[in-house]
């Protein structure tokens, strides 16, 4: 019979250990610096007015919504989107976040912060400003690329009030 020696079963039982059903643990602070990493190049693509480098930071499947547009679905929606809100000379995104969520399980993570931003009203023509808070959900590629696959952001400034109706004064008979 053969006999085990310490070094071997000691080795053996190593092996076990790190065949268990734990996963790696998660880096959140490396994933927070990723994700804000790429809100930054997020924000510099932007302010290039490039729609199809703004498109690629989200995934085939992403969905962006903001104030007074449609949602715009997967990055050929985005794409189109941003690039007739990019076409717009007075626009310009200024956002940061001010809170960044990390999924336990490193696939995801969200981030929350303020925005204001510049564009040209349609009705005066006029440069307006609109601000509010976002909430950015990313998802963790296949590659290890993080990618935004929601975004959403929420105007702080209330809706303009309807035009006020011409009240007409019609003449005729007294009664």
């Amino acid at each position: 019979m053969r006999k085990i020696t310490i070094p071997v079963l000691t080795a053996f039982v190593l092996v076990l250990g790190a065949c268990g059903d734990d996963p790696p643990a998660v880096n959140k602070a490396a994933i927070e610096k990723s994700v804000r990493e790429l809100e930054g190049n997020m924000s510099k693509v932007m302010a290039a007015k490039d729609a199809a480098g703004t498109a690629a930071n989200y995934t085939a499947d992403a969905i962006l919504m903001t104030p007074g547009m449609a949602a715009m679905k997967g990055t050929d929606g985005i794409r189109a989107g941003m690039t007739a809100m990019l076409a717009d000379p007075n626009m310009k995104l200024d956002f940061s976040s001010d809170r960044i969520e990390v999924a336990d399980s490193g696939e995801m993570a969200a981030s929350h912060g303020k925005y204001t931003m510049t564009a040209t009203d349609p009705v005066t023509k006029k440069p307006m400003t609109d601000k509010g808070s976002y909430v950015t959900v990313f998802r963790k590629q296949k590659d290890g690329v993080w990618k935004a696959v929601l975004d959403i952001n929420t105007s702080e400034v209330p809706p303009a009030a309807p035009p006020a109706k011409k009240v007409v004064a019609r003449k005729g008979k007294k009664r």
